[in-house]
């Protein structure tokens, strides 16, 4: 499975910075309790998502009235729904469709209305521009006039459910709240007039956003909750400043696909980190991604090991049976890369053994590779010093895409590691970037003058 993500090929005039990135394992949320409750039956909500997990619940915004929240999330069919949860009186919609790609950005929009008699017009759902259909359960939609728990005085949350613990994987941008309208998807964005299929952002911030509307541009990574149009601003709950994301609806980079079947892996922050566990067999983690031409650069960083350090880096050029990747990133499995427990350098079929006694990696330790598809060529440096074997000529691809990669090299060891195309889940401390400006790395992408690129889509569309 892999797609050059949504909404990012083309420049769209219209750029987004920044997104937050929402972690499930560490109960990411923002908060807020407004002082007063304003229009409870007409509001809007808007905001880009990116999905990291897939196949649980996860909560994109709710407010409570006491233990009756409303709120609208991703349930473990991975469909959409909308539920007002109040006994004797639930309200549910729920979307005919799945989203579960992992390598693309969507916009949804919510836009609520009780006034109107038309049942079907008090609660509409547009994702990527269109409205789409909402299923009545036996729930159904709310009553005329019915004043819902969003916009109450009470604890509203982004990125989980109150009563629950329904966090969200992922990403978010261009977080927005209208007070009191209920608008449209075109508020918020527009289709691309050279690409009439894509769906891309527009400024929002001269909307009128009403008493407790908000707009969340995730600039200020010392305050992810800053309400860029006012005052209404939230609480930051576990998001620490390295979780201020470059990965954008205008510019999406890559990640590891948890998309596809994955054996002893367990994907977390974003997708970037990697826990390999103690089975036999493990699959490695392939991107979202794929180059088929350019010069490509990204870092791995050690997190931990049991024993050993078996981890294998590099890339591989095709999904084994259509749903896999090989048991590891070594000549067995197509790849070419590096195993990095001792320097070994691995080319499909034939292995080159040359491994500086400096070059096995430990905890901490942050690897770079750097991809040459032109000249069909690889090389890698550990901490900024490179290899000794220098660049290292590669096998030309099967299938004409070359998809980064990182996996467990066997043994009875666990191991996790985190990666950097661009957007690090870890502090860095030299801020490089590339030649285009693009990334944030702890190493140069350029290398003995050659200019290697991080692995987004506004890179893919002009080398990749």
């Amino acid at each position: 499975m892999i797609i050059l993500g949504t909404n990012s090929i083309k420049d769209t005039g219209y750029e987004v910075d920044n997104s937050c990135r929402f972690n499930r394992g560490s109960s990411d949320t923002l908060t807020r309790t407004p002082s007063s409750a304003s229009n409870r039956r007409t509001w809007t909500w808007s905001g880009w998502v990116k999905r990291s997990g897939l196949g649980n619940i996860q909560t994109l915004f709710n407010g409570s009235d006491g233990g009756n929240p409303e709120i609208f999330y991703f349930d473990a069919d991975d469909k959409f729904l909308y539920q007002h949860d109040i006994a004797g009186a639930d309200y549910k919609l729920i979307s005919s469709q799945v989203f579960r790609d992992v390598s693309a950005w969507y916009h949804i929009v919510v836009a609520k209305d009780t006034t109107q008699s038309t049942e079907t017009n008090r609660l509409k759902v547009y994702v990527n521009g269109s409205q789409i259909t909402m299923n009545e359960s036996a729930l159904g939609y709310p009553t005329q006039n019915f004043e819902g728990a969003i916009n109450i005085n009470d604890l509203h949350i982004i990125g989980n459910w109150k009563t629950n613990s329904y966090y969200v994987d992922g990403y978010l941008c261009e977080v927005a709240f209208i007070d009191g309208s209920q608008l449209d998807a075109t508020s918020f964005g527009e289709f691309n007039s050279d690409s009439p299929t894509i769906w891309q952002p527009i400024d929002v911030s001269g909307l009128t956003f009403g008493t407790n509307g908000f707009y969340l541009d995730f600039e200020d990574s010392s305050a992810l909750g800053n309400d860029a149009a006012g005052s209404n601003n939230f609480t930051v709950n576990n998001l620490t400043a390295t979780d201020q994301s470059t990965d954008t609806c205008t510019n999406n980079f890559a990640t590891l696909n948890g998309a596809v079947l994955l054996t002893d892996v367990t994907l977390s922050e974003g997708n970037l980190k990697a826990a390999f566990g103690s089975a036999g067999t493990r699959s490695p983690a392939g991107a979202t991604l794929a180059p088929t031409s350019g010069k490509w650069y990204y870092e791995v960083k050690l997190i931990a090991s049991s024993a050993g350090n078996y981890i294998s880096i590099g890339y591989a050029d095709i999904y084994a049976n259509g749903t896999q990747l090989g048991n590891y990133t070594t000549a067995s499995s197509l790849g070419f890369g590096i195993n990095a427990w001792d320097g070994t350098i691995v080319n499909r079929t034939t292995t080159t053994t040359s491994a500086p006694g400096n070059f096995a990696m430990t905890p901490d330790d942050i690897l770079g590779v750097y991809l040459d598809i032109d000249n069909l060529q690889q090389t890698f440096t550990l901490n900024g010093t490179q290899h000794s074997s220098g660049y290292d000529a590669i096998t030309a691809s099967t299938t004409g895409f070359y998809i980064p990669t990182i996996g467990d090299a066997g043994g009875s060891q666990t191991i996790s590691a985190e990666i950097n195309f661009g957007s690090p889940t870890f502090a860095i401390s030299s801020s490089n970037t590339d030649a285009n400006g693009y990334g944030n790395f702890e190493y140069s992408p350029t290398i003995g003058g050659v200019n290697f690129y991080a692995l987004n889509t506004k890179n893919l569309s002009e080398y990749g």
